[in-house]
């Protein structure tokens, strides 16, 4: 869990990066995000018929996917709700759970996860599900910065409950 609440961390410094950057969602960034407990690369893109949606990953020991619907999005349920991963004509499910201290989704994968193959491709991806409807994102550099986030699986460590 301790993950979740460093990811969450990043995910509130990347929020508030890129929502000054909203107009420019037309690709995928690999950058070092400087949270509470250090630095951690994190994998980005933004979304949505606003921009105001992202999908981000980060690694510690496996890959860490986290979605946000953004501020237009609906209001999220707490517990874990199946989405769809839909692009060039391909589909994969999964199930994300609710990080409710910074309400934005997020999943475990493995480093050989197909969605992470998914998420590499080319277009768009359409994440939706039938309780919070849908959001494209583009593909654009998404597999170069995937590609170097997953370099570092294993090497970047989440900070220590309990300070």
């Amino acid at each position: 869990m301790g993950r979740y609440f460093f990811a969450a961390g990043v995910l509130a410094i990347m929020l508030g990066v890129q929502s000054a950057h909203a107009a420019s969602c037309g690709s995928w960034s690999a950058k070092m995000e400087e949270d509470e407990g250090g630095s951690v690369l994190t994998a980005s893109v933004c979304g949505g018929a606003k921009g105001d949606a992202h999908l981000m990953l980060t690694c510690f020991d496996k890959p860490v996917l986290s979605y946000d619907l953004g501020e237009s999005g609906p209001e999220l349920q707490p517990g874990v709700s199946d989405f769809d991963f839909k692009a060039d004509g391909k589909t994969v499910t999964k199930t994300l759970q609710l990080e409710e201290m910074y309400n934005y989704l997020v999943a475990d994968l493995e480093k050989d996860d197909p969605l992470l193959d998914l998420l590499r491709g080319k277009g768009d991806v359409t994440v939706g599900s039938a309780k919070y409807g849908a959001n494209s994102f583009p593909l654009k550099g998404s597999s170069g910065a995937i590609g170097k986030v997953l370099a570092q699986c294993g090497k970047a460590k989440p900070a220590a409950d309990g300070d």
